[in-house]
């Protein structure tokens, strides 16, 4: 499909990029990846008269430990976050939910910056990204703010982040030891596939090989307009032991606080339904991982 002509810019500094977006005010559209914007082009959702590419900048392209925070830049590819390995202490779980995007070819181009500003209710990042508590930081001629992720996600396909502002960086506090995450996201297919229902579970357990929970968080996609937290269920889990019975009730309370809708690839029944089975699938897999003999074989 052929897409309408545009002029391309292709800054090398954010405060170039600023003035750009400025001169072009409501006429531009800021390229990260380009794997939902090229699409939408082609659709003719958008239409913009100026491409502003981000690609060029050095200071959005890092990923770095600052002071046992983890800073990502707007345009880290999902495939760097797959195989960084500043990800293994702590964050294993933004890139595990990295790995769930798309093909290997979406993952080489499609960025962290791009995912969470497209703002789709089944970006697979979003999940992970509320459970680890992250805050966005974005930056306009005025200056920089920083947004909870908890506040960044408006609706669907809409952020906070206004029209003369650019995505930064997101900077995901160190997690607390004895803390392990799961991912899972359902598809009608195994790979390649947008979530039909997606769980993240973080949990931060008591004291060395202890089964009882200090803190628990659970980020919800594609169940709700924009992801979601389910905090009825990470309330109803602080400070029990995880074991069969709460396992199940608490995919109950996951399954209470989202509002799915109905659309051409599933009912929002079988959302519901899929969302309990994915949270309670994702607590057995920790208490695997937590007490590995005493499930051994029993949820394998």
């Amino acid at each position: 499909m052929r897409l309408k002509s545009f002029k391309f810019y292709s800054p090398s500094s954010l405060g170039e990029a600023l003035e750009l977006l400025k001169q072009n005010k409501g006429n531009a559209k800021l390229l990260a990846g380009g794997t939902d914007l090229v699409l939408q082009m082609k659709r003719k959702v958008v239409t913009p008269e100026v491409i502003i590419s981000l690609l060029e900048i050095d200071e959005l392209r890092r990923i770095e430990k600052v002071e046992g925070a983890l800073r990502v830049g707007a345009t880290v590819t999902h495939s760097t976050l797959e195989n960084s390995e500043l990800l293994h202490d702590g964050f294993q779980i933004l890139s595990s939910s990295a790995k769930k995007v798309g093909s290997p070819q979406v993952r080489n181009r499609g960025t962290l910056g791009g995912n969470l500003c497209n703002a789709s209710p089944a970006a697979d990042t979003s999940p992970a990204m509320l459970v680890l508590g992250a805050q966005v930081y974005v930056v306009s001629q005025e200056g920089e703010r920083n947004i909870p992720i908890d506040l960044f996600f408006t609706g669907p396909g809409s952020c906070a982040i206004e029209e003369a502002e650019i995505l930064k960086d997101v900077i995901i506090p160190e997690q607390p030891p004895e803390t392990l995450g799961v991912y899972l996201k359902l598809g009608r297919r195994r790979g390649m596939d947008v979530a039909l229902a997606s769980v993240a579970v973080l949990v931060m357990f008591e004291g060395k090989g202890e089964a009882s929970i200090r803190r628990c968080r659970i980020g919800l996609g594609s169940v709700s307009p924009t992801p979601i937290r389910a905090k009825r269920a990470e309330e109803f889990l602080r400070g029990r032991v995880l074991e069969e019975k709460v396992i199940q009730e608490a995919g109950e309370y996951v399954q209470s606080e989202c509002c799915p809708i109905s659309d051409i690839r599933a009912s929002a029944e079988y959302r519901k339904e899929m969302v309990r089975v994915l949270c309670v699938r994702a607590m057995k897999q920790l208490m695997g991982v937590r007490c590995p003999n005493l499930l051994r074989g029993k949820y394998e």
